[in-house]
């Protein structure tokens, strides 16, 4: 048998592998999991679960699914403003060393 990608070769056939499974509690509800690194599925579980409590705590609402929706629109704002920042601090250096890498290209071939 030969692995590739995650995958198993099984009679000249590839055959995706079998990820873990990891029991996590997210609201006082268990959930099994799959991923190829149980530590991290439980790092995001504890994520969720933490807004999850975070939103409840701040709202008068009982229903879990929607404390579960609150905290996924929470979670999406996070990660919006991060890559919006991410942009904001990598696209002028990215810009800067293309000119860079342009400049030693054109001296290189000025030279050659």
């Amino acid at each position: 048998m030969a692995e590739k990608s995650g995958a198993k070769e099984v009679a000249g056939k590839e055959v995706e592998a079998v990820q873990p499974s990891v029991a996590v509690e997210i609201y006082d509800q268990v959930y099994q999991l799959r991923g190829s690194d149980p530590a991290y599925v439980r790092g995001l579980a504890a994520i969720v679960d933490t807004k999850m409590r975070a939103v409840a705590a701040r709202s008068t609402t009982v229903d879990s699914l929607r404390v579960a929706v609150l905290a996924a629109l929470n979670l999406a704002d996070e990660l919006s403003m991060a890559r919006e920042k991410l942009q904001t601090n990598v696209d002028p250096r990215a810009a800067e060393l293309s000119s860079l890498l342009d400049a030693v290209l054109l001296d290189e071939r000025a030279a050659g």
